[in-house]
């Protein structure tokens, strides 16, 4: 099974997905992805592995008019995408592959997919397509979480997750931080023909009330819940209890001030040019 496919989720993930990771994490990269590579009204834009949508709706706000689609392999996902209210124009919700985009070359003034690359089993052909589907002097804009260990938070989860679940664990979110230098990216975006290529490395500030919140939506509402699908609720609990117990111990004591739980997370940003 690949990484992509890890990325499915199902059930009620989806809405916990939307509830809780997004205003604590995704929401945070999303505003700082957009805000780079500068939408204007009137653009054509597409959101790759859209999710449950963050990066749409905003671009919605800023550009008032033009055209925003929104493109995601999971039904679930785009289910809960439909369900959030937008504001301006009404965003089009695609299901397809970012391997095989159902659209048209040059169709789109920008692209952008955020915390998604990772998980393509052919990254350089999902960038070919996005560089297919450009207009001319169009803009790619992604990014991706860099090496785990620059993330003190998940670094301490999947030692805690291989710890109590086994040493394998630990390989689907693991597979979130598959890109430590940021040159790797830049080097697959170039080989996939894009110019003029810019990467930078940017650390955010992420709070959650408590370790123990965190790991409960790492192991409720990310891929990581199939690591417990076939337990009982109460086995659920008992298990993501021992994780945060553990997860803590690996932390350092200034993360754990004033009653949160709060880290810094890095991340490779890149944007890139369509030829002229």
């Amino acid at each position: 099974m690949s990484g992509y496919e890890h990325y499915q989720l199902d059930g009620n993930s989806p809405e916990l997905y939307q509830r809780y990771l997004v205003p604590a994490v995704t929401s945070i990269w999303a505003s700082d992805l957009v805000g780079r590579v500068e939408p204007q009204p009137g653009q054509s834009i597409l959101d790759i592995a859209c999710g449950t949508g963050i990066v749409a709706r905003l671009v919605r706000e800023r550009i008032g008019v033009g055209r925003v689609v929104g493109l995601d392999l999971n039904e679930g996902m785009l289910a809960v995408a439909r369900s959030v209210p937008s504001h301006g124009a009404p965003i089009e919700w695609c299901a397809g592959s970012a391997l095989s985009l159902p659209f048209a070359d040059r169709s789109f003034d920008i692209v952008y997919c955020q915390l998604g690359l990772q998980f393509f089993p052919d990254r350089r052909l999902a960038l070919r397509e996005m560089k297919r589907v450009l207009v001319q002097s169009g803009r790619v804009g992604l990014n991706v979480f860099s090496a785990i260990e620059r993330t003190p938070a998940a670094h301490a989860f999947v030692r805690a997750l291989d710890k109590c679940l086994g040493p394998d664990a630990s390989t689907i979110k693991r597979a979130e931080h598959v890109f430590p230098i940021a040159d790797e990216v830049g080097a697959l975006m170039a080989k996939a023909g894009l110019q003029q290529i810019k990467v930078s490395t940017v650390t955010k500030r992420i709070t959650f009330p408590s370790v123990l919140d965190y790991v409960r939506f790492q192991m409720i509402a990310t891929p990581t819940a199939t690591l417990l699908a076939d337990r009982s609720e109460t086995e659920r609990e008992s298990v993501i209890k021992s994780i945060a117990s553990d997860t803590e111990l690996f932390l350092e004591p200034e993360m754990l001030r004033d009653g949160r739980f709060s880290f810094s997370q890095e991340a490779h940003i890149a944007i890139a040019h369509n030829a002229p």
